[in-house]
């Protein structure tokens, strides 16, 4: 990885703490890697509008070159100043998808016209809500949430019924959309195409990257492609087990403890003298 050109990130429970901070001494690693010219991004499960608020933030005197949001359906680069949209679930889809995940009675909604629509308004609403920096609007009918093509759509579970649906998922498979979890407690619906890693593909050959020169952290399932494609795909210490299987290194250090900092340092930073 002498040649390392784009360092790319999940967030949560990677790149920021469980209270979703950015740490000193992250933001100092990244700081030096912008020094020496190599790109960094963002990727996540998020929508855009939340992602380019993040550097301003986070306390960062420039953009980030690359923001991948919700989960690969969206695409910024900085450096064209320019937004892509990739493949959205259609709303016969949406509708199917409410109706196979009705027996685990989970909490759905949807990032709508700017907030957050979703079925009812709990405590684990109220968290996405506040991390999201969006307003909570409680729907009149599930109709309202496949009136027309979106993105995803999310379902928030407790911890313990997580991998009964995870299996429960596997074993409902469709050919036009695919269930994957971001959080312990989120369940996501994409269509089948969507992945970081489909979004990343798409960066690297408008700006003639080799897969070879990215390093990717991750943490959990949602990010099992990116790290996959990139020429070094890392999984947090505190990441999931589907997800330490595919990477190819583990931190040793965890999210709470600076762990992508930690690495960047010892395995890139220190050896090439920045």
């Amino acid at each position: 990885m002498e040649n390392i050109q784009l360092v790319i990130c999940d967030i949560d429970s990677t790149l920021v703490t469980t209270d979703r901070r950015l740490t000193w001494k992250t933001k100092e690693v990244i700081d030096r890697l912008h020094a020496h010219g190599v790109l960094f991004g963002i990727a996540s499960g998020r929508p855009l509008d939340e992602l380019k608020r993040n550097a301003k933030k986070w306390g960062f005197s420039y953009p980030f070159d690359i923001l991948i949001g919700m989960n690969g359906s969206e695409l910024w680069d900085e450096k064209r100043q320019e937004e892509f949209g990739y493949y959205k679930l259609k709303p016969e889809w949406i509708k199917e998808i409410i109706e196979l995940m009705e027996p685990f009675d989970a909490n759905y909604f949807i990032y709508h016209d700017g907030y957050l629509l979703c079925r009812r308004n709990d405590a684990m609403m109220q968290h996405s809500a506040k991390s999201s920096d969006k307003e909570i609007v409680v729907m009149d009918t599930p109709e309202q949430l496949y009136q027309k093509e979106n993105a995803k759509i999310m379902f928030r579970v407790t911890e313990e019924v997580m991998p009964s649906i995870e299996r429960y998922v596997a074993q409902h498979p469709s050919p036009f959309y695919k269930g994957f979890k971001t959080q312990s407690t989120l369940m996501e619906f994409a269509d089948h195409r969507v992945s970081k890693a489909f979004a990343l593909k798409k960066y690297c050959e408008m700006n003639q990257l080799s897969f070879a020169s990215v390093v990717a952290f991750g943490d959990t399932s949602n990010d099992n492609d990116m790290l996959a494609c990139s020429g070094l795909g890392v999984c947090m210490c505190n990441g999931s087990a589907d997800t330490k299987a595919i990477a190819d290194d583990i931190t040793k250090k965890s999210n709470d403890e600076d762990g992508f900092a930690w690495y960047m340092e010892e395995h890139f930073l220190k050896p090439f003298g920045w």
